[in-house]
């Protein structure tokens, strides 16, 4: 057997909770328990993590629930040491460009979380300087394998669908205010502070980016309207603060081939749908719903044929009819299986096209759709030259 590749990864900004719950546990733990990611000519990949961060005591702590030995506050030694070739970032977004910057400079191969920047020059910038660096690089696309939309890819590249149509997406759920203490909010105080990096567009269109992108049809324009529903909310400490940020997005998206996309996003909406997302996708030949692990389809000859007649009660219940479509085939988690690919990139030179140019798209996209808000017109999304 082949003997396994070490490779240090600096996990920097790792002490909250997206970076220890999905990267830090469910990702580089994950893959070390395995023994490692598998490249294609056999080869074991195994990550050895160094945690980073500005508060000692919450490294401290999550070193010792999570079992890695080495941690650090000085992000300036572990990017010269040649022992750690990875920086990944999971750091807030108004710091990250900085943070991402130093690695590239340092030598080091760089994978972040999104979105890049705040801007997209900015995040094109990153772009340029990794590419001028010569170092490897990429972006967390997390929902690209996420259970249901690998279905759904999977019936797209079968013909299921016949030509596409439309794709209607719904994503979001109540986050409580956190005015009553029993009720805490579900999400981060800063999510809802635009001077910190907060915005539901910001955060969600970086992904609806690089889904519709690599599912529908690139995405070629975009008409939006934000909202903050919620302007009064209750951060950490109990204390109430008001909220700059915009909380839900409601948008349509023209793909090319002339499929017509619409998206609605929102942290104020009570889910009564199959899943936190749903995404339905309707062809000529057949549709198909998507959660976040489920996917149900309808062909053409098992579609109703419902009449208008609001003056009896619907005989036909809409919800029968669809057909689960493999629902015990099992999943490894969508974040643990980018960073295999990208460990695979790194070590064994696998490609990985989710690069932080596809980063800066989605900073673009989540631009485009604030000028239209802003203007309250389409917008076009032009492409970013490689």
């Amino acid at each position: 057997m082949p003997t396994p590749i070490r490779i240090g990864v600096i996990l920097n900004g790792v002490t909250g909770r997206m970076g220890a719950n999905q990267h830090l546990e469910r990702s580089i733990l994950a893959i070390r328990a395995q023994g490692g990611a598998r490249a294609a000519d056999g080869r074991r990949i195994v990550p050895d993590p160094i945690l980073v961060g500005r508060n000692p005591e919450k490294l401290k702590a999550l070193a010792a629930r999570s079992g890695v030995e080495k941690w650090t506050t000085d992000l300036d030694a572990v990017l010269g040491d040649a022992a750690y070739p990875v920086y990944f970032d999971a750091l807030s977004t108004p710091l990250r460009p900085a943070h991402v910057r130093r690695a590239i400079a340092a030598g080091k191969h760089v994978y972040c979380e999104k979105p890049t920047a705040l801007a997209t020059d900015e995040a094109y910038d990153l772009y340029r300087l990794a590419k001028a660096a010569g170092v490897k690089h990429g972006v967390v696309q997390d929902k690209l394998w996420l259970p249901g939309v690998v279905k759904l890819r999977r019936l797209i590249e079968e013909g299921f669908f016949g030509r596409i149509l439309a794709v209607r997406g719904e994503f979001g759920y109540w986050v409580f205010t956190g005015k009553d203490p029993d009720q805490p909010p579900q999400r981060p105080s800063w999510n809802y502070r635009e001077e910190d990096g907060g915005s539901i567009i910001l955060d969600m269109f970086c992904h609806w980016r690089y889904v519709l992108d690599n599912l529908f049809g690139g995405v070629r324009s975009v008409t939006c309207l934000g909202a903050t529903h919620i302007p009064r909310r209750w951060d950490e400490r109990g204390q109430p603060y008001d909220a700059t940020a915009d909380d839900a997005a409601y948008a349509f998206f023209e793909l090319e081939g002339g499929v017509v996309a619409q998206m609605n996003s929102s942290w104020c909406t009570r889910v009564r749908r199959d899943d936190l997302l749903v995404i339905q996708v309707d062809g000529t030949a057949g549709s198909a719903v998507a959660g976040l692990r489920g996917c149900l389809t309808q062909r053409l000859a098992d579609t109703p044929r419902p009449v208008w007649n609001p003056d009896v009660e619907q005989p036909i219940n809409f919800f029968d009819g669809w057909t689960p479509l493999a629902p015990d085939e099992t999943f490894d988690n969508a974040f643990k299986v980018q960073w295999e690919l990208f460990l695979r990139h790194v070590a064994a030179d696998e490609p990985f096209p989710w690069d932080l140019l596809e980063g800066a798209k989605g900073v673009q996209l989540a631009e485009a759709a604030m000028e239209s808000w802003r203007k309250r017109r389409w917008v076009d999304v032009a492409e970013l030259k490689v």
